[in-house]
């Protein structure tokens, strides 16, 4: 192909491959109509988006628009097996490749097309999946012990905490920090550490998950839970140090913790860093989040009155902690669909639908709005302060963050660095991972690997010197200072391939 017409061509559709936009009708071919990602024609997507009044509707603009409804009136029909050359005007991949019918559980690209909303179906995506070599869950298992706790007298709330052991009874002592607050546990989060090295404690924090009182708000503090903590590993681990293990909200109770408790810490694995500043709510409540996931942030926006809005949290702090149920309800299924909906780098339905559930919904929105409200009750950047830094530098740490991450954006992770790396210990504990293809969630591939990574690793501190040896290669990453790099990988160190994982690898989650 030579000439200024094929010139032309390519310049065409090499814009198009970094912009996402249909190249310009070819002359020698004649017009056709630009074409969407979803197959169907540009004018469907020149339609105003409509306000979702319901979070059935709030659903719906979460991919979930039903598969009768066609294309917009006047769009031209996507290909189908008996229209394979429809779009021959628009030189695509598709057309080139016979087209195939969508998975039975995903909406067909026409219809979300037709609904004017987007199209969630991995038929949508032009990445690949998942590298095979990724490593992923434990097994399940189940607890080999289960308990209660009770933590607060009735005039402070009558709280009881509901706690777990599992794994190797009287193995190495670590805990699990569960995000929110307020989100619970669940039976995969045993699933994080090596059940034949690791004695794993994990509990559902104040009013959350099989703790009673449900959603109960009095004497739930940051505070409160730190010492919850302390009395966790005192009198049910019966441990003088262990691993401190959390994600989201989990690493903002992790500093907390290690930083009131740095003799009790002997490792810290840390996920979508979260410190409770002002600005990182902000960012996601009330305006940032809402430039990429506009769809899901209005309906969560609009159940506010407009004269409200200045200050969203409040507004639905007000409403989560109504003495109205119905208002309680209403308020809490939009704000925990809006981060459901959000905390992954693919919309995940059936994350979404976990909302489903009003008592989960009534703990973890009433939960975090009253320690958002409050600010966690601390200073603003109290976790990030040197003073508090320095309290904690010694420890080894993992640092795991998505680098789309709109829930806890990168940022808060990266100012954790700098913050370590101008400590006395000079970050020399710290090795920090930027996952460049991923969003909030822990079980997100390449966040999934890093944490485990992590665990495994961790797994020769305060084991025997041939323990040790039996469970770190000698190509092992070495906890160390580093800087993020976009391969995943920390900088200055190796690429990880399976040999620099323990022999007794754990299998794919099923």
């Amino acid at each position: 192909m030579s000439g200024p017409n094929a010139l032309a061509k390519f310049k065409n559709r090499l814009s198009r491959s970094f912009s996402g936009k249909a190249p310009a009708s070819d002359p020698a071919k004649g017009s056709a109509p630009a074409t969407t990602t979803n197959g169907s024609s540009a004018t469907a997507t020149n339609q105003p988006t409509p306000a979702p009044s319901s979070t059935e509707a709030a659903a719906q603009s979460a991919g979930a628009a039903s598969s009768t409804t066609g294309p917009a009136p006047g769009s031209a029909s996507a290909p189908t097996p008996t229209q394979p050359n429809a779009n021959k005007g628009a030189a695509t991949a598709s057309s080139r490749s016979p087209p195939q019918a969508p998975p039975k559980d995903e909406t067909p690209p026409e219809a979300a097309a037709g609904a004017h909303l987007p199209n969630y179906s991995s038929s949508a995506r032009s990445l690949s999946g998942a590298r095979s070599k990724l490593r992923t869950l434990y097994p399940a298992i189940e607890p080999y012990k289960t308990g209660t706790l009770k933590v607060s007298s009735e005039a402070e709330g009558n709280h009881e905490i509901y706690w777990e052991l599992s794994g190797k009874e009287g193995g190495y002592p670590v805990v699990f920090l569960h995000g929110g607050p307020g989100g619970g546990c669940s039976e995969d989060d045993r699933r994080w550490f090596d059940p034949k090295h690791y004695q794993i404690l994990t509990f559902d924090q104040r009013g959350s998950g099989k703790s009673t009182p449900a959603a109960e708000l009095t004497a739930n503090t940051t505070w409160h839970l730190v010492d919850d903590i302390e009395r966790l590993r005192t009198e049910v681990a019966r441990a003088d140090k262990w691993h401190v293990f959390g994600g989201s909200w989990g690493s903002t109770l992790s500093l907390a913790y290690a930083q009131k408790h740095p003799q009790r810490v002997s490792a810290l694995i840390l996920r979508g860093i979260f410190t409770l500043r002002r600005a990182e709510l902000l960012f996601f409540y009330q305006e940032g989040t809402s430039y990429i996931w506009p769809e899901q942030h209005q309906p969560y926006f609009e159940h506010i009155p407009a004269a409200e809005r200045g200050d969203i949290i409040e507004a639905y702090y007000k409403r989560l902690t109504s003495d109205d149920p119905d208002v309680r309800l209403a308020a809490a299924r939009r704000w925990s669909t809006f981060e459901n909906a959000t905390s992954k780098l693919y919309l995940d339905q059936q994350h979404i639908k976990r909302g489903d559930d009003d008592k989960w919904t009534l703990q973890f929105a009433r939960i975090e709005s009253h320690f958002f409200q409050h600010g966690g009750w601390m200073d603003d950047g109290e976790l990030l302060k040197p003073s508090n830094i320095a309290k904690i530098a010694h420890i080894p740490t993992v640092v795991v963050q998505g680098r789309y991450d709109v829930v806890c954006p990168a940022k808060t992770a990266w100012d954790l660095r700098n913050a370590w790396l101008q400590s006395a210990e000079g970050g020399r504990k710290l090795e920090f991972f930027i996952v460049p293809d991923a969003g909030h969630a822990s079980k997100e591939p390449g966040i999934m690997d890093k944490l485990l990574y992590a665990t495994d690793k961790f797994r020769a501190i305060g084991a025997t010197p041939a323990a040790a040896a039996a469970t770190s290669s000698s190509t092992d990453v070495p906890i160390a200072a580093t800087a993020a790099t976009d391969n995943g990988t920390a900088a200055g160190a190796p690429a990880e391939s399976s040999a620099d994982r323990s022999p007794a690898a754990p299998v794919a989650a099923q």
